[in-house]
Order: C-alpha cells, then sequence, then structure tokens
C-alpha cells in the first residue's frame, strides 16, 4: 500500500482532493445558506454544454465548461430578475439549455471523445499538474476573498435585502460568488463528476449543521468532514480499483445518518432526564 504513494497521478490526486474539499465546502456553505442548491444544480448540469463544445472545437472542455457555467449561472439571474421569469423555471431551462447542447456537440465531434467518463462520473486520477495549478490558485483567491469580505458575503447569504439596507456591496459579493461557484464546480467536475457533484456540496453542510448553527461553525466543520470523506474515498478507490467519487457520496450519507441517529439518541435522553428532575 505504502508503494502507490511514489505514483504521481497519486501525489496528484492527493493533492487535489486537499483544494478541492476546502473549496468546495466553502462555497457550498454560502449555496446552503442562500438556499441556492436548485441553481449550482442547474449550473452544474449546464456545464455538460461546454464540455460538448469544447470537444467539438478542439478547445480545453474545462475552459469552455467554465465560460458556460458563469454563462448560465448569469443567464439564471437575468431570467429571473429582469424578464420576469420564476427562477425555478429559469434554473430547469439553463438545466435542459446545457444538457441538450452538451449532448448534441458529443455525438457531432467525429471519433471518440476522450475523458467523457471522467467528467460524467468523476476520475480524480486523471488529475494533471495544471489542473492542480488550476485548483491551488482557485482556493488561495477564494480564502482570500472570503478572508477579506467574510462578515459581508454572511450578511448576503443569511439576508440579501437586509445587507443591501444597510450599505453593504451586495451586488459586488452576488456577482464575484456566482462566477466562484461556476469555477468550483467545473473545478470539481474532475473529482466526482456532473452525475454527483451535488453531494459535495450540501452533505457535508447537512451534517455540520447537525451541530453547528452558524456559518463559521459549519463552514470549518464541512471544510473537515468533506476532507476526511475524500482521502478516505481515495485510498479505498486505490484498494478497490473503482472511482472514488461513489465512495465520496456512500461516506458522507453513513455519515450524516450515523450523526442524525446520535442526535436523536442524545436528544431523547437530554428529555428523559428533564422529565425525570421534574417528576422528583
Amino acid at each position: 500500500m505504502a508503494e502507490i504513494f511514489s505514483y504521481t497521478f497519486f501525489q496528484y490526486a492527493l493533492i487535489a482532493v486537499v483544494f478541492i474539499s476546502v473549496s468546495s465546502a466553502i462555497i457550498g456553505t454560502y449555496i446552503v445558506t442562500r438556499r441556492m442548491t436548485a441553481i449550482a444544480g442547474g449550473i452544474t448540469h449546464a456545464c455538460f454544454g461546454g464540455l460538448g463544445l469544447g470537444y467539438y472545437f478542439g478547445i480545453n472542455p474545462i475552459a469552455m465548461a467554465t465560460v458556460f457555467a458563469i454563462a448560465s449561472s448569469a443567464g439564471v439571474e437575468w431570467l429571473s430578475s429582469r424578464q420576469r421569469i420564476r427562477e425555478d423555471s429559469a434554473i430547469a431551462a439553463v438545466w435542459a439549455v446545457g444538457m441538450a447542447v452538451g449532448v448534441m456537440f458529443v455525438f457531432l465531434t467525429p471519433g471518440l471523445v476522450p475523458d467523457l467518463n471522467s467528467f460524467l462520473f468523476g476520475n480524480i486520477l486523471t488529475i494533471t499538474f495544471s489542473d492542480l495549478m488550476a485548483f491551488a490558485a482557485f482556493t488561495i483567491v477564494l480564502i482570500l476573498f472570503f478572508a477579506l469580505f467574510f462578515d459581508k458575503i454572511v450578511a448576503v447569504a443569511f439576508d440579501k435585502d437586509f445587507a443591501k439596507v444597510s450599505g453593504m456591496p451586495v451586488k459586488f459579493i452576488s456577482t464575484v460568488m456566482t462566477v466562484m461557484i461556476a469555477v468550483c464546480i467545473v473545478l470539481t467536475i474532475r473529482l466526482i463528476g456532473i452525475m454527483l457533484l451535488m453531494s459535495m456540496l450540501s452533505l457535508p453542510q447537512m451534517i455540520a449543521e447537525i451541530r453547528y448553527h452558524n456559518f463559521r461553525g459549519i463552514m470549518f466543520c464541512s471544510i473537515a468532514v468533506s476532507l476526511v470523506a475524500c482521502v478516505v474515498s481515495l485510498f479505498l478507490a486505490a484498494i478497490v480499483d473503482i472511482p472514488c467519487s461513489p465512495i465520496i457520496v456512500i461516506i458522507l450519507t453513513l455519515v450524516y445518518i450515523v450523526a442524525k441517529a446520535a442526535q436523536s439518541v442524545a436528544e431523547r435522553r437530554k428529555n428523559n432526564k428533564l422529565n425525570t428532575s421534574r417528576v422528583k
């Protein structure tokens, strides 16, 4: 087992899961707090349109998916705010158009489409050095942005109207975070794939919310949970020789079930003690 550390691809994968765990946990906390999970899901599936265009025109699929993701997120906001279309309808439209464009151009691409399965279902072992540098740069920028505007980001996440009345740069924060969400989704596709990506942006936060009820606590707990789940999944995937993405989802789901059951038991014991003390 120790010899696996000598392989460059595994070293890249191990470093990548650290960056991705941190960035997806931070972004996921913002998404869950803002109740933007549906929008994130729409952007995730709309990315497939960028991948299809990238393959067809011979452009880097990740770069095209990034452009498509940012355009999709901006499109949802424009349709819902300027065209008076319900946000859920706008998300459904962007979701469907992105998938349709992706499927069409994948089939129009001559020959076999390389690495398509890794984008759909995830394959962290295909991470390259340039991908790693992109993950690192994004994570550093994200952390710096949160360090500089943390209080304003939290205010916008919890109550956008109150933040606007208070004179905070709501539009700036919302626009930057929308771009950050899009970029994070595109970068994380390589780890867990389009089909399962939403679990990385919601399950760690669901687990964290069992214990914590503030933005900072949920964010740091999500980082810890995500990091442990991803590292353990990577080693298990190397042992059983399957992609680590389904293992990540299964581990996070099991952790949530166990944590929720433990909370229920603790609450039941607490209530029993209170009832006993009242009887006495």
